[in-house]
């Protein structure tokens, strides 16, 4: 990994040790690397919602991520033919140029799914997972917001 866009650290789960390298979180796909092995992992990042001064134990320097439901239990860590994302959203705001598969389609894991250009750049958008194309939700030419649906797998 890059040493410039990762990061080291010791995560304790469940009363177990890991020592992580994380990569760059920019990207849907990132490379995690865990107790030395290396892992392909989907990230989803959620914009940050400020409490406001009048809410109960709020203060002006108070940035509280939105709680969202986990898995019940970490499988940590997980291969990509066992990994559960079932859809693929927009990394960024921008318009769909080019769309490579169709429902039905039988993708593999970092197969370019379309290509979505923004600030004059074409974007590859990349399976997440090994999997089968349930539906493509947007059409080419299409201007997409970040984080809008995409693709999902069967």
């Amino acid at each position: 990994m890059n040493p410039t866009s990762s990061r080291k650290m010791k995560l304790n789960i469940n009363g177990k040790s890991y020592s992580v390298e994380v990569g760059d979180l920019n990207s849907p796909l990132v490379k995690v690397i865990v107790d030395g092995q290396p892992y392909m992992v989907h990230v989803e990042i959620e914009p940050l919602k400020v409490a406001p001064i009048n809410e109960e134990g709020a203060s002006p320097e108070t940035a509280v991520r939105q709680a969202t439901p986990g898995p019940e239990k970490a499988s940590f860590p997980a291969s990509r033919s066992s990994t559960t994302v079932n859809m693929v959203k927009a990394p960024m705001p921008g318009d769909i140029v080019k769309i490579f598969v169709k429902p039905g389609d039988k993708v593999s894991c970092r197969q370019q799914l379309c290509l979505l250009e923004a600030m004059k750049m074409n974007n590859a958008i990349c399976s997440p997972r090994d999997g089968v194309i349930a539906s493509v939700v947007v059409t080419e030419g299409k201007t997409v917001a970040y984080g809008d649906l995409l693709f999902t797998f069967e």
